[in-house]
Parts: C-alpha cells; structure tokens; sequence
C-alpha cells in the first residue's frame, strides 16, 4: 500500500498546485447548467474523502464483514454549496483529508488489508480494494478537473494522471 500512499501524496500535489493557480472564475464556470463546476468537482472529492476515511478507520473496529454505506453524491454537492465557498478553503479542507487518508493507508498491515467488506452492489472485497478504488477515483476526477476537454471521446478507456 505505500504506492497507493506515495500515488495520493502525487496526486495532492498536482491537485494543489492546480487549485491554488486556477482562478475562481474558471473553477466556477459550468460545461452545461446540469454539470458540476470544477469547484463541484472539489466539492464531490471532499464528500468522497470524508467518507471514504471514515470507512478505512471505522473498519478497523467494526464488526466484519464490512458493509459499505452509499452516500448520496449529487445531494452533498448541492447541500454544502461548493460552488459558492471560497476555493482555497475547499482546497485546504481537501488537502488537509487526504493527508490523513495518507497517513491513514501507511498505518495500514497485511491483516488489516484484508478485511472483508461487503460493497453497496453486493461484491465481497478487501481493505485493500477500497484504498485502490479510492486513490483511482481521485486520480479520474482530477483528470476532469485538469483538461476541461475530457473525455474526449466516450468510447476510449478513462486515462489516468498516474499509472
């Protein structure tokens, strides 16, 4: 796990460093009035972090299986108003939980990667799953936050900031 660790810490960066030389207006503007702002997007990825590191810490006492919670995406977004806070403190708050989910994820053993969960379709799945697919959902949210032309075309397979 310390690569999903070392990909989160890269993918912190570059999303920092993005968000603090972006202005407002840019992070604002909307491709389509159903579409979520880049700021939204921001938005999305607290929720997700916030949830998902709930998820990795609560596992550790829970009883197991795991059963993993849904939350409701779009509602979140439109409850907390991202797209009227200021982007450097969505910034902050997001910088400041993934460094947690980091430290979090470097805590992590071989026993505890193994948890079983239970995933909200139904799946069976470990610890380790959940990191993956967290840090890979970072990584395909910040892709459409960085290139304001993706995807580019549908059919092609979503590409990744990091391998």
């Amino acid at each position: 796990m310390k690569e999903q660790a070392e990909k989160l810490k890269q993918l912190i960066a570059m999303g920092s460093k993005y968000f603090h030389q972006t202005g407002e207006e840019s992070l604002c503007r909307k491709p389509a009035p159903e579409k979520w702002s880049k700021k939204e997007i921001l938005g999305h990825l607290i929720d997700s972090a916030i949830n998902n590191l709930q998820r990795f810490t609560e596992i550790q006492f829970a009883p197991k299986p795991y059963q993993i919670q849904s939350y409701r995406q779009v509602e979140l977004v439109k409850a907390n108003n991202y797209q009227s806070a200021s982007a450097r403190d969505l910034t902050i708050l997001w910088q400041a939980v993934n460094r947690r989910i980091q430290q979090v994820i470097l805590m992590q053993t071989e026993l505890t990667l193994a948890f079983p969960i239970i995933l909200g379709n139904g799946d069976s799945a470990d610890l380790a799953f959940l990191i993956r697919d967290y840090v890979d959902h970072l990584d395909h949210h910040l892709l459409q936050i960085f290139n304001p032309l993706y995807p580019t075309d549908p059919r092609l397979p979503a590409p990744k900031l990091l391998a």
